[in-house]
């Protein structure tokens, strides 16, 4: 049975939906934000020690503060799941009956005829109530379930990964226009980050490379706008 459940998750996308989401959204943040914001200092110096620094500033402080966030972020979610678990375990002591009902009619909504749906709910409690009402009455399951350690992680450490790409061009590439090198080589990453992700969860590659690519270029036009608006001069 363990070996039949391998294989059903081998075979679909869904169990890979929380770590996979943090660490796009961290590489995707990682790439995007530290290299508008070198693009920023960028179109405002002409030197390459502030773009530099503002890189290295920017990517410590983003790697940092996407895995502090996704930490208290996912812990919110386990909290609100734990306590609606604290919830249903004590109904069950107080109303069992009830909560068969409950199930019963669950089963029911999604198509089993009434006696069915109360037989299915009386074998399910009678192995695990908790279980039964935590999957079917909550939908919280071991693939939807928060994980704030894995997904801290995952979104931390993607955008040092993500953000250490705009720190190469930074420190390797010519100066002068430093900002047309970073936003083509960024579009380049985000598009190949794009693929990546859509094809490790099952999705249309064409959809997350277009979504990418847009909103990747006005984040880092607008970005740029404000350092020629500003015109300062950094050294």
């Amino acid at each position: 049975m363990s070996e039949l459940k391998d294989d059903y998750l081998d075979n679909h996308y869904i169990h890979r939906s929380n770590w996979l989401r943090a660490a796009v959204l961290g590489a995707n943040d990682g790439i995007l934000s530290t290299a508008s914001l070198a693009i920023g200092v960028a179109a405002a110096s002409d030197f390459r020690d502030p773009i530099i620094l503002a890189t290295v500033a920017g990517l410590v402080a983003g790697a940092l503060s996407m895995a502090a966030g996704e930490y208290v972020s996912v812990s919110s979610q386990t909290d609100v799941e734990q306590a609606d678990i604290e919830r249903e375990r004590q109904e069950l002591e107080e109303m069992p009956e009830i909560e068969l009902l409950r199930l019963a009619e669950i089963y029911e909504k999604r198509g089993l005829k009434k006696q069915t749906a109360l037989t299915v709910a009386k074998e399910l409690t009678a192995i695990d109530p908790l279980a039964a009402h935590v999957r079917d009455e909550l939908g919280i399951n071991e693939i939807s379930q928060a994980k704030p350690i894995q997904a801290a992680f995952a979104s931390g450490a993607s955008f040092t990964v993500g953000g250490v790409l705009p720190l190469l061009v930074v420190l390797f590439l010519p100066i002068s226009n430093m900002e047309y090198y970073l936003y083509g080589s960024a579009i380049i990453f985000l598009i190949l980050l794009g693929g990546l992700a859509a094809k490790t969860g099952g999705s249309s590659i064409s959809k997350a490379v277009i979504r990418i690519t847009f909103w990747g270029t006005v984040a880092m036009g607008l970005t740029a706008l404000v350092g020629y608006l500003f015109g300062v001069n950094l050294t």
